[in-house]
C-alpha cells in the first residue's frame, strides 16, 4: 500500500503564524506546505495561531500539520495542547519539543551521554568575558531557547561580548555562549529512523545567520557533502543518535560542525524546520528523490501511525 493511499483521505489542519520571533518565517513555510497539499489534490485547512481561539477549528480536521517555528509552536506548548485534545499532531511529541528547543539542556544532555558538543555556559551581565575568551579565543552567544538564528552572534572581543548578549537578551532571559568551532557546518535532516543526505553549508557571510538562511541568495549547499562513506556514516549515526537521545520523533533536523580535529560537535536539533523555498530538509528530501508532496505525506503517516499507536496503549 502507497504512503499516499494511507494519507490522502485525512482532513489536515496546517498550524502556522502564531506569535514567536520566527512568524515570518513559518508565514513561509506554511505557505510552501499548503501549496504543496493542494496541488496534491488535498484539501488542507489553514490555521493561524496567531488568531483567538485557533484551536476551536480543529474538530474539522483528523490530524494537524504543525509549521510553526519557536517559542509556542516548537516548545512543547502546541503539542501538549494538541494532545490533551486527542489531536494527533505530526512530529515530536512534548518532552522530544520542550528539550530540543532548550540548547542548554540539550547539550547537557549529549554530554551525559558521551555525545560531543562545543563547550558552553550560559552567561549574563555578571559574566566575566575576558576569561571565557582567553580560555575559548572566541565564542557564538544565542537565545537558549529560540531558532533560525535569531539574536545569535559571533563575538572575539569583551565589547563584542557585552553587545551580544543585548542582542541575544530580546529573545529571552537565557542566553548561551557555546565556543567558536572554526571548521565546516553540516546538517542531517531525519525522517523517522533515517537520516537523509547530509548537507555541507557554506556561507558567504561570517557563519550561518538569519541573513544567510533566509533572505541571501550567496549561500552554498553541498550534496554530496564532500565526506567520504565512512564519515558521512560517522555524521548521521551521530545525527541520530542525538536526535532519538532528546525524545525526538517523526522529522526533523540536527545541526553539526567539524572542528580542527576532525571530530563532529552537535550544534542543536529543530524540531520543525523551515519548509522556504531556502530549507535543507526538502532539499535533503530531493536528493533522496522524494518529492515535497512524498515528504509531507511521509511525515503525516508516521505521525498518524505514532498516534494510533499512542490512543492504542491508552485504550
Amino acid at each position: 500500500m502507497s504512503v499516499h493511499s494511507q494519507v490522502c483521505d485525512l482532513r489536515i489542519a496546517v498550524l502556522f503564524g502564531g506569535t514567536s520571533g520566527e512568524r515570518k518565517v513559518s508565514l513561509a513555510s506554511a505557505d510552501t506546505v499548503l501549496t504543496t497539499l493542494r496541488d496534491g489534490g488535498y484539501e488542507p485547512l489553514a490555521l493561524d495561531t496567531g488568531e483567538p481561539r485557533w484551536w476551536e477549528r480543529l474538530e474539522d480536521a483528523d490530524i494537524a500539520f504543525n509549521i510553526q517555528h519557536g517559542v509556542g509552536g516548537e516548545d512543547g506548548v502546541t503539542q501538549g495542547l494538541l494532545a490533551s485534545m486527542g489531536v494527533v499532531g505530526t512530529g515530536s511529541d512534548v518532552l522530544g519539543s520542550a528539550l530540543a528547543m532548550d540548547k542548554l539542556r540539550s547539550k547537557q544532555l549529549w554530554r551525559s551521554l558521551g555525545l560531543p558538543t562545543a563547550n558552553f555556559a550560559m552567561v549574563d551581565a555578571h559574566t566575566d568575558a575576558a576569561a571565557l575568551l582567553s580560555e575559548w579565543g572566541a565564542a557564538f552567544i544565542k537565545p537558549s531557547a529560540e531558532g533560525s538564528s535569531l539574536g545569535m552572534s559571533r563575538v572575539d572581543s569583551v565589547d563584542g561580548f557585552k553587545a551580544a548578549c543585548e542582542a541575544a537578551a530580546v529573545y529571552g532571559e537565557g542566553i548561551l555562549a557555546e565556543e567558536f568551532i572554526d571548521g565546516p557546518e553540516y546538517t542531517v535532516a531525519i525522517l523517522g529512523d533515517r537520516a537523509l543526505p547530509p548537507i555541507r553549508i557554506e556561507a558567504s557571510r561570517e557563519f550561518y545567520d538569519y541573513e544567510a538562511k533566509y533572505k541571501g541568495n550567496s549561500t552554498r549547499y553541498h550534496i554530496p557533502c564532500g565526506l567520504s562513506d565512512g564519515e558521512e556514516e560517522t555524521l548521521c549515526r551521530l545525527a541520530l543518535e542525538a536526535f532519538a537521545a532528546l525524545g525526538c520523533s517523526i522529522w526533523g533536523r540536527v545541526d553539526l560542525m567539524r572542528n580542527r580535529r576532525g571530530e563532529f560537535q552537535l550544534l542543536e536539533v529543530n524540531t520543525v524546520p523551515g519548509m522556504t523555498d531556502h530549507s535543507l530538509v526538502p532539499m535533503a528530501a530531493k536528493a533522496a528523490g522524494m518529492s515535497l508532496l512524498e515528504l509531507l505525506e511521509e511525515i503525516l503517516l508516521l505521525s498518524w501511525q505514532a498516534g494510533a499507536a499512542i490512543k492504542g496503549r491508552a485504550a
